[in-house]
């Protein structure tokens, strides 16, 4: 017999926490690093919803870690000093004048926002640049032909280990200085996939403007719930996974084939789409796992 002082949206809540008890259980004192950009980081409900999420997963034990860059509003920095954006290859073309201003706007305002937006909820966060404790050293990418563009080239992830184990949420910007102390620009996504596998993390989680992996780009319905790493590679290599996807993809390999147990492209889209994809059975999203043997995580 129902209750009449007890709602059907009381029910569902408990009816969801419930189902996330294993999950939490599972889950807690390990390392989950999350790319976070894209809508999640442009729209206020959704930028709310990631750090009640974020905090969240610290209360229950989860050692959340975060990655960001900021693409829209160095956009809007350059473009207020009469900068003109050039990108090669999806990726910044980074002169020095160029990187003044994203080093400004990633470390000097989008960190802080991120971290005071965690604060805001009751959560606690601290921020980094790759320069701060040694974190993250750079080197070029490539032959230098975009500048100051730069790629990992070493981490000290012994740094984070204090904050995580107490419970602060580490949220780190994806700019890097090299062996000579000159500020480099990293892909974010870059930055998530090797710290989580440095970290030994349990799950790489990227928030992007895509449902996932489709096996048709063109319709949403034929989302790849779950591959193995030896898949995603034949998706890319038979053209399935294409553009914006691909570093995405390569990004989740990379990580799988360094020890990060799962790899996640999840659509940032979505209110608490890292709850979604962390603490219910189906999630949202594509999840990538390291062997065909391996069970969902």
């Amino acid at each position: 017999m129902s209750d009449p002082l007890v709602s059907a949206e009381d029910t569902q809540r408990a009816s969801v926490l419930s189902e996330a008890l294993p999950y939490i259980q599972r889950f807690a004192g390990r390392r989950v690093v999350v790319k976070y950009g894209g809508a999640a980081m442009v729209r206020e409900d959704l930028r709310e919803a990631v750090f009640r999420d974020l905090t969240l997963l610290a209360c229950v034990g989860v050692q959340p870690v975060v990655v960001h860059g900021g693409g829209p509003e160095i956009n809007q920095w350059l473009a207020r000093l009469s900068i003109e954006p050039k990108f090669s290859n999806g990726l910044r073309i980074t002169d020095a004048a160029t990187m003044e201003v994203v080093e400004m706007v990633l470390v000097g305002r989008v960190n802080k926002q991120i971290v005071n937006g965690i604060a805001q909820v009751g959560g606690r966060a601290v921020g980094f640049s790759g320069s701060d404790g040694g974190l993250i050293r750079a080197r070029t990418w490539g032959d230098g032909a975009n500048g100051l563009v730069g790629e990992v080239a070493a981490l000290n992830p012994q740094v984070l280990a204090p904050l995580l184990e107490n419970g602060y949420i580490p949220v780190i910007s994806s700019v890097a200085p090299d062996a000579d102390g000159q500020a480099h620009n990293i892909n974010a996504d870059t930055v998530a996939g090797e710290l989580a596998a440095a970290l030994q993390a349990e799950k790489l989680i990227l928030l992007t403007d895509t449902a996932g992996i489709l096996r048709d780009r063109h319709d949403p319905a034929s989302l790849i719930r779950q591959l193995t790493l030896a898949q995603a590679r034949q998706l890319i290599a038979d053209g399935v996974v294409a553009g914006g996807m691909t570093p995405k993809t390569e990004c989740c390999i990379r990580a799988l084939a360094q020890g990060v147990k799962a790899a996640h492209i999840v659509d940032g889209r979505h209110p608490h789409s890292l709850l979604l994809e962390v603490f219910t059975d189906a999630g949202i999203g594509t999840m990538v796992v390291g062997s065909a043997n391996q069970s969902p995580a």
